[in-house]
């Protein structure tokens, strides 16, 4: 048969299941989208309001399922709108096709409208490359069967990720004769099994281990390993904590679960991660947030404790604390193995000390948070807004968030019950990903109680979405936390650099006052319903009823200005370079520094 580079696209889409494509048109790319016209049967098509909102719907999609979907623009600006949500794809492991329209092979170099060319012709996939796994410019359309094979192969062979391909105008509208057969994804490739003398020494260090600690991470998640997680830590009776991309892949009201260490994490997290003296990680980088930025003591002491580092990519075994054993494959397949190596459970799980131990910590780190949960004060504290937002969601509801404090402080103190019902941007840490991430949860998700947390500042960088949860008829109920500015900043610039030192991140007007939209218009102005509440005791009703609407709703939570009650607490330690200026407090951060440097 023969088909246009746009309907070799459709069709290599519709047979590799693709769900949908999302995006918006523009005159490089008309040819595409007319072959996404002929299909729209079988790959229906969400218009956007921004391309960067087609990214993260595709990457909210993806966590919650575990299948790519395809986002497409125009040419320049459209294409180069991506960036953000392909890098927050790219860093969180996270598959999705993007399909980018670019100048006429044959004017190449010319400088035509939107191109860029003063290096190389037709170069704006080069701003792409170290965002995705894989990155093609197409320049004949017999080129596109195996360009759209090895992109499929790349986003879901090993550890998972974006690709692209650019379509120049004229390959998307040229036809070819070509098999049908050809368009067929050949499936991905699956990583191997670990060498079973290391399977066999790790299972035996994790039963003799006396303070065995798990920390998952986003990989985890990614690898569905949920179920091998959970029968591997009542095997040996260790305590469980979470990073931020990891968060919900363990039920938090287990016994055995510990919260979360790092800077942003938790005194419990912390104190167990620390005295540990066997580490499992599971899909887990190590990053510096998780860490306490590698300080020894703050949350790990890798060595002495040992390491077992379990990753689908061996890249990062290894790569941030030196490892004991290394064991590359599939989280939940390795999780499995080790179980069954060890065998029976090797200590009484509810009667070892240990256990005892780590519910004592998680206790202390809950009444740690009373001050700042129990608080009565008006406008209401974050703390006691997420307590009464969690009483109020069904347990498996999901929950989307992105940066600053909403983020921060549903890691501490927000439980989650059901494996991937926390969507959230971590080591990328994307403000503006919430509300369109949300969306591609709910196209996948339906039925499900589906709700964004946001603080204003990160809502507005894509509040624009909200017209495309009223077009599709998405039921999202969209909670933003209002406290007049980018307060996880200020907050750290008081913690860091002193309370005086508060610049450029509270949204005020010329005579000082705090200033804000008013967020239930600007909801009524793109056609949903809202509410305001300030009060503690407010916060949990009003919850009740958007969800209960079942409709697109908008709930403002007007929040505490007042720090410490505008945030969370400071487990750990997180590295923040203080100006040579600032004498004292410079004197101190570089005493840290040298501690940290004579311990390792």
């Amino acid at each position: 048969m023969r088909l246009t580079g746009g309907e070799i696209v459709a069709q290599t889409l519709i047979r590799s299941a693709v769900p949908w494509v999302a995006g918006i048109p523009g005159h490089g790319c008309l040819a595409l989208v007319d072959a996404f016209y002929k299909h729209r049967k079988e790959l229906p098509l969400y218009l956007v309001r921004h391309e960067q909102s087609a990214s993260h719907m595709a990457d909210g999609f993806y966590r919650v399922t575990g299948r790519p979907a395809a986002v497409f623009t125009s040419i320049g600006p459209g294409a180069l709108n991506l960036a953000v949500g392909l890098g927050t794809a790219y860093v969180d492991s996270t598959a999705q096709l993007a399909l980018i329209g670019e100048t006429h092979t044959y004017m190449f170099g010319r400088g035509v409208l939107q191109e860029l060319e003063r290096q190389r012709a037709a170069d704006s996939l080069r701003v792409f490359e170290p965002l995705t796994r894989y990155s093609h410019l197409a320049t004949r359309v017999e080129q596109l069967p195996h360009a759209l094979n090895r992109s499929f192969q790349a986003m879901l062979s090993g550890r998972p990720g974006p690709a692209i391909i650019a379509l120049p105008m004229d390959v998307q509208a040229e036809g070819m004769e070509i098999n049908p057969e050809a368009l067929n994804f050949s499936g991905p490739h699956f990583a191997g099994s670990p060498d079973l003398v290391d399977l066999n020494r790790a299972a035996r260090l994790l039963a003799e281990a006396k303070r065995p600690l798990i920390v998952a991470g986003g990989g985890a998640l990614r690898a569905r390993a949920s179920a091998a997680l959970i029968g591997l830590a009542e095997t040996i009776g260790a305590a469980v904590i979470t990073t931020m991309a990891g968060k919900s892949v363990f039920p938090e009201d287990h016994p055995l679960y510990a919260w979360h260490a790092g800077s942003k994490g938790t005194v419990c997290g912390n104190q167990l991660a620390a005295a540990a003296d066997i580490v499992l990680a599971v899909g887990c980088r190590f990053a510096d947030e998780s860490t306490s930025s590698y300080r020894i003591g703050s949350s790990y002491n890798i060595p002495p404790a040992k390491l077992i580092q379990i990753d689908i990519d061996p890249g990062e075994i290894g790569k941030n604390y030196p490892v004991e054993i290394g064991l590359a494959g599939d989280a939940a397949t390795v999780l499995t193995a080790l179980t069954a190596e060890i065998g029976r459970p090797v200590k009484d799980l509810y009667n070892r000390s240990y256990s005892i131990e780590i519910a004592g910590c998680r206790e202390a780190w809950l009444a740690e948070l009373a001050a700042l949960r129990d608080s009565k004060r008006e406008p209401v504290s974050v703390s006691q807004a997420l307590l009464e937002i969690r009483s109020a969601l069904p347990r498996d509801a999901y929950l989307v968030t992105s940066s600053g404090h909403s983020q921060a402080q549903v890691l501490q103190e927000f439980p989650f019950y059901e494996p991937g019902t926390l969507v959230t941007t971590g080591g990328f840490s994307t403000m503006g990903f919430s509300l369109p991430a949300a969306l591609g949860v709910k196209i996948a998700h339906p039925r499900k109680t589906v709700t964004v947390l946001v603080g204003d500042g990160d809502f507005l960088m894509t509040a624009q979405e909200l017209a495309t949860a009223v077009q599709y008829d998405l039921a999202v109920v969209v909670i933003v936390l209002n406290n007049q500015g980018f307060l996880s900043i200020r907050d750290l610039q008081h913690d860091v650099y002193g309370e005086a030192r508060r610049y450029a991140t509270e949204f005020k007007t010329r005579n000082g006052d705090p200033t804000s939209p008013d967020f239930t218009a600007l909801a009524g102005a793109f056609g949903l319903k809202a509410e305001k509440v300030s009060r503690p005791g407010e916060v949990a009703a009003a919850v009740k009823r958007a969800v209960d609407a079942a409709e697109p709703r908008l709930l403002e939570i007007t929040v505490n200005r007042e720090h410490p009650f505008s945030g969370g607490k400071a487990a750990g330690w997180w590295d923040v370079p203080i100006p040579e200026y600032l004498t004292e407090k410079r004197k101190n951060y570089e005493q840290i520094r040298f501690e940290e440097k004579l311990d390792r």
